[in-house]
């Protein structure tokens, strides 16, 4: 597939006005990054949509894949495909995977009926399942409506991905997964020869819908409470300085949630981007030291940091359509994820290995962050929140939010 000819028309007049105080032959360089990729559920598509378009750029090369939950079963896919046929083999690891995973909901309750295919707004609104699911998972627990542990994702996991590839040291892709530890509450990184199935579904790990995934005699749940994703495994383990992460949870929306469905999925979107705009801050902290030559003895490195996200388009899709696995959907959200790749790739190309291509600090506003946090758990939506909660199953839950409320602390303290 050729590449975009607006990005190398971006390229060429960018890089011909000298900004960033580059010069011509430096924009026909490789520049290679570092991936960072967050889990949304089916709204992973995106993602796939994001990494799609990526590989269309010959000259960019990519050394490290930290994820978490659906983004971990991308860099999985990624990664797999460009070990067993470079680029080709990407772009068909990752469409075979989201294939099965279309194929496996079709023989499952999650699905459109008609009514929402008519509609088109893929919110799944329509269908009784979901809305008996629903009740379900907040009244029992896994173990109890689940007691089989049945997981159909784990099937197509193991369809999509051979681990004894990724786990090769000749890999040409490096893979961190993120997962949290539901004893100690602690981020748990999962690569080289622990790379595996259940390492996988460890990082994609609903408490609320699965049982805790074992590991060597450790729990682990949905990595997303301790790192959505975790960018340090990057920092340490990796050569290039540049970080893209593609973003699926919605840092800023202009309106506060008023339904109770709508009051908990913006709180686990909070809750989920935490400990990534921590980490995200405390790079652009030292990055501005190293930049200041307030450090100058080269033992930290200066990093680049950059976003691919379409807060607009992914606020305007529903919780319930994380769990619509419907092919159109899923067409769907792959198609947006290049287009927002693309005018990405147009716009900041010519910025990797030079320059940070996002302001940490302009992301969200401090203070606009900390009004949306006030007015999300003033008194009148927090009786709404644990009236909902408490039908659900309360062990799981209560430590999930033991989990999301220590996530910053602990990250402070490391």
């Amino acid at each position: 597939m050729e590449v975009k000819s607006e990005r190398n028309s971006a390229e060429r007049l960018e890089a011909s006005r000298g900004e960033g105080g580059h010069e011509d032959a430096f924009a026909n360089q490789v520049r290679t990054i570092n991936l960072a990729l967050q889990g949304g559920g089916a709204h992973g598509a995106f993602t796939w949509g994001v990494l799609d378009r990526l590989l269309d750029e010959k000259d960019l090369a990519f050394e490290g894949l930290s994820a978490t939950s659906a983004g971990a079963m991308n860099a999985a896919a990624f990664a797999y495909g460009l070990a067993v046929d470079g680029r080709q083999g990407a772009r068909k690891a990752l469409e075979g995977y989201w294939k099965r995973v279309s194929v496996a909901a079709r023989v499952g309750p999650l699905q459109p009926n008609a009514i929402d295919r008519m509609l088109g707004d893929h919110k799944l609104a329509w269908s009784p399942i979901f809305s008996v699911i629903d009740f379900v998972t907040r009244v029992l627990s896994p173990y109890q409506f689940n007691p089989a542990n049945y997981n159909p994702l784990r099937d197509v996991v193991e369809q999509s991905i051979d681990f004894d590839v990724l786990k090769r040291p000749d890999c040409p892709a490096k893979l961190f997964l993120s997962a949290t530890n539901v004893r100690t509450g602690k981020v748990k990184i999962f690569s080289g020869e622990e790379l595996s199935v259940a390492a996988v579904m460890a990082s994609a790990c609903l408490p609320t819908m699965f049982h805790a995934v074992e590991i060597d005699g450790e729990a682990y749940w949905d990595g997303g409470y301790m790192g959505n994703p975790a960018l340090f495994p990057l920092i340490y383990n990796c050569k290039s300085t540049d970080i893209v992460t593609v973003h699926i949870n919605p840092l800023f929306r202009n309106e506060v949630p008023r339904a109770a469905a709508d009051i908990l999925n913006r709180i686990n979107e909070i809750s989920f981007n935490s400990s990534l705009m921590r980490e995200m801050r405390a790079v652009s902290f030292v990055t501005k030291l190293i930049t200041q030559n307030r450090v100058v003895d080269g033992e930290l490195k200066r990093l680049l940091i950059h976003s691919i996200a379409d807060d607009e388009f992914m606020s305007a899709l529903t919780p319930t359509s994380k769990y619509n696995a419907d092919w159109d959907f899923l067409i769907f959200l792959r198609d947006q994820g290049r287009k927002c790749a693309g005018a990405w790739l147009a716009k900041n190309f010519v910025k990797l290995g030079v320059e940070s291509s996002v302001d940490i600090d302009k992301m969200v506003p401090l203070n606009l962050r900390a009004k949306l946090h006030e007015r999300i758990f003033k008194p009148s939506s927090t009786i709404i929140s644990v009236s909902s909660c408490r039908r659900v199953n309360e062990g799981s839950i209560k430590r999930a939010k033991e989990l999301a409320a220590s996530a910053s602390l602990i990250r402070d303290m490391s």
